[in-house]
C-alpha cells in the first residue's frame, strides 16, 4: 500500500506525510519541480520531467487497487479511479466511480466557458479552507484504516 501524490500545487502535504507516518504507509511525492520533502524513510520524490501531464502519467502508470492517489487534478482523478485506486482532492473529497463521471462533465463545461467567455468572468474554484483541511484529514485517515483491514 502506498500513497502517491500529484504535489505540484497539493496544498496538503504536511498532513500527507503526518498521517501516513501515523499507519506507516510510503508515501510518494511526484512533481514537476523541486522541493523539498522530509527526510524519513516512508517518504520519497520523483522528479518528472516538464512536459506536458509527465507527473500524471508517471502516477496513473503506478497506481492499482493498493494504492491511494491525492490529487485535484480531475483528469488523473479518473484515470486512477479507472485503475481502481482510492483518489482524494485536496479538499478531503473522494473521486469514486461514482462521482467522477459528473467530475469530467463539470470540468469541460467550465472550460467551455472559460473558453467562450473569458477566464475573468468565470469565477474559480473556491480558496482552500480549514474545513477542507479537516475534511482530507478525515478522508485519508479513513481510506488508510479501509484499506488494512480489507489486505
Amino acid at each position: 500500500m502506498e500513497i502517491l501524490v500529484d504535489a505540484d500545487a497539493c496544498p496538503v502535504k504536511d498532513e500527507i506525510y503526518r498521517v501516513a507516518d501515523r499507519h506507516g504507509v510510503a508515501v510518494v511525492i511526484v512533481s514537476n519541480s523541486p522541493f523539498r520533502v522530509p527526510n524519513h524513510p516512508l517518504v520519497s520524490r520523483v522528479l518528472v520531467s516538464d512536459a506536458f501531464d509527465a507527473a500524471d502519467d508517471y502516477i496513473a502508470e503506478r497506481t492499482g487497487a493498493r494504492t491511494i492517489v491525492i490529487t485535484s487534478d480531475i483528469l488523473l482523478a479518473d484515470r486512477c479511479v479507472k485503475a481502481g485506486a482510492a483518489v482524494i482532492g485536496s479538499n478531503g473529497k473522494p473521486f469514486t466511480a461514482n462521482s467522477i463521471g459528473a467530475a469530467v462533465a463539470t470540468r469541460a463545461i467550465m472550460a467551455d466557458l472559460r473558453a467562450g467567455m473569458g477566464s475573468e468572468n468565470i469565477g474559480g474554484p473556491r480558496p482552500f479552507s480549514k474545513a477542507d483541511r479537516s475534511r482530507f484529514l478525515s478522508s485519508l485517515d479513513e481510506i488508510l484504516v479501509r484499506l488494512k483491514r480489507s489486505g
